[in-house]
């Protein structure tokens, strides 16, 4: 026989940064395990084999490279993390500027997707000379417009489908209460398209990294990851590219683990993967 009494639902577990992270610490022990075997491995063959320096340096020379410049390392990578966090913020807030008005106007986004999809396939390599071009080298603002043309894409084609994604049934629900479309798009619309675009960000704040680097390769600063990198590995110091790709692998990570951050805590509403699936 049902009963009819309500049953307990236990409340979400909140805690600190490693919860709105969405891990707990014994989940990152397979990586940081995995992590320990490829050093081992690398370092095994490496030595075993003996594979030349300019093929691939052992993990333990390119830490005593770390070590012995890492005041000059982390000096380029704050330069090119900060050029790759300007072209991040621009390609996505602009992104979602122009996701939001197509989504909004179906007639525009039929007039814009194939010129978005265009701009999207030219490789940023050869686009890079010419923001060099347009810009002074020298300064950050041809990189970030290259991190920004990489991050621009994602989001653009994620938030807009994320802003189509609501079920005509709550629209139709929504209408029935005469709200205005703000209404509609700020209580239904935006908390729909917000796991499309926090997926979107998550893969451009890799991108920004890349295009920052890469426009460093064509006319960057000597105090840039990237410029550093093309001149040591131009004078056969390749422990220390090696130990300025793993500074850019480090600033790249903690952007990634800041927009999960962000996410964990802008959708805390949503029940975690584990309680859904239950």
């Amino acid at each position: 026989m049902s009963s009819s009494q309500p049953v307990a639902v236990a409340p979400l577990e909140r805690g600190g940064v490693v919860s709105m992270l969405g891990r707990k610490l014994t989940d990152w022990l397979p990586a940081l395990l995995v992590l320990i075997a490829v050093l081992a491995l690398w370092e095994g063959v490496v030595k075993g084999l003996h594979v030349q320096r300019f093929i691939l340096p052992p993990p333990d020379a390119i830490w005593t490279s770390f070590r012995a410049n890492q005041s000059s390392l982390w000096h380029a990578g704050w330069f090119t993390f900060q050029e790759a966090l300007g072209g991040f913020a621009l390609g996505c807030g602009v992104a979602i500027l122009f996701a939001v008005v197509v989504a909004r106007w179906n007639l525009l986004g039929y007039a814009l997707m194939p010129y978005a999809i265009a701009a999207n396939a030219v490789p940023i390599i050869a686009f890079a000379p010419i923001t060099n071009a347009w810009f002074n080298p020298l300064t950050k603002s041809s990189k970030m417009a290259i991190a920004a043309v990489l991050c621009f894409f994602p989001v653009f084609v994620n938030v807009v489908r994320g802003l189509r994604s609501v079920k005509p049934q709550q629209i139709e629900l929504m209408r029935s209460y005469a709200v205005g479309e703000l209404t509609v798009f700020r209580l239904v619309r935006v908390p729909t398209a917000l796991p499309f675009l926090f997926t979107a960000l998550r893969v451009a704040s890799v991108l920004a990294m890349i295009g920052a680097i890469v426009g460093e390769y064509y006319g960057g600063s000597l105090e840039s990851l990237g410029a550093n990198i093309n001149q040591d590995a131009s004078l056969f110091q390749f422990e220390k590219a090696w130990a300025e790709i793993a500074i850019a692998c480090i600033f790249g990570l903690g952007l990634y683990l800041s927009v999960a951050l962000v996410e964990r805590w802008a959708t805390r509403w949503q029940p975690p993967p584990d309680f859904q699936s239950s």
